[in-house]
């Protein structure tokens, strides 16, 4: 069962965002919010721009125009740690796993205190994924595809985040260990945190998330409830290919 989405203000929000590469102006003036306890599936075909949104939120590609605010405060530009220390974790495309740290070391590194029921520690994360707790001693590198995918989750819940955001959830896995990450992110959301979840797996996206968006160029063109959207067959088909 979905988490019901919090009435409060939303947790992360863009207003009017043009971004760039150099000269190739990538977004042109999207507005994007997620609201505490929300999913958010963000779809598109390749280079229509989901992933320079991503960064353009996180403050690794900072938006030329436009604003972005964490929690009701204006972070527009603000440093990516700032932002994290917000409450953001980043689940990256390509997973992010340094070469020269054990599973342990990846998961440690990123704790951030937090106290309660709720609070993700080592412990936790090691009984949500248990092929990660044989691993420990392994340099992450080592590790197999969907094993570096759970760690690289684990690794974000580690910072008790309000937000965890994922570009490519389940690119490259096999559909067992797809499966899998579906499965884990359902618990997520069951646990109240906010997710916003880029895949190509539009069946598997509308039935996590509570929302979905698509992008072509740059531009949101659709925008809707999961089950709304999957009634606009021919559009999904056209922008997506579905």
């Amino acid at each position: 069962m979905k988490a019901a989405p919090l009435t409060e203000g939303p947790l992360i929000e863009a207003r009017g965002l043009h971004s760039f590469y150099g000269e190739s102006h990538i977004l042109h003036g999207v507005d994007f919010a997620v609201r505490p306890g929300e999913a958010v599936g963000l779809l598109g075909r390749n280079g229509m721009g989901k992933t320079t949104l991503l960064r353009s939120l996180l403050g690794l590609t900072p938006p030329r125009r436009g604003t972005v605010r964490i929690k009701g405060v204006d972070m527009t530009g603000a440093a990516p740690h700032r932002i994290a220390r917000q409450g953001i974790a980043f689940v990256p495309e390509g997973r992010g796993i340094f070469p020269n740290l054990s599973v342990r070391e990846h998961l440690v590194l990123a704790a951030r205190p937090k106290r309660g029921e709720t609070a993700w520690n080592l412990e936790r994360v090691l009984e949500t994924f248990p092929r990660l707790k044989r691993r420990l001693a392994l340099p992450g590198t080592l590790l197999s595809g969907g094993e570096q995918q759970m760690l690289t989750i684990g690794r974000a819940l580690m910072a008790n985040p309000d937000l965890i955001i994922l570009d490519e959830a389940t690119e490259g896995l096999s559909p067992i260990l797809a499966g899998e990450i579906w499965s884990i992110l359902r618990t997520l959301r069951q646990g109240g945190i906010a997710c916003v979840v880029v895949d190509k797996n539009f069946a598997a996206v509308s039935a996590l998330a509570d929302r979905c968006v698509v992008l072509v160029k740059g531009r949101i063109v659709l925008e809707g409830s999961a089950a709304g959207l999957r009634k606009k067959r021919a559009a999904l088909h056209r922008h997506l290919g579905v």
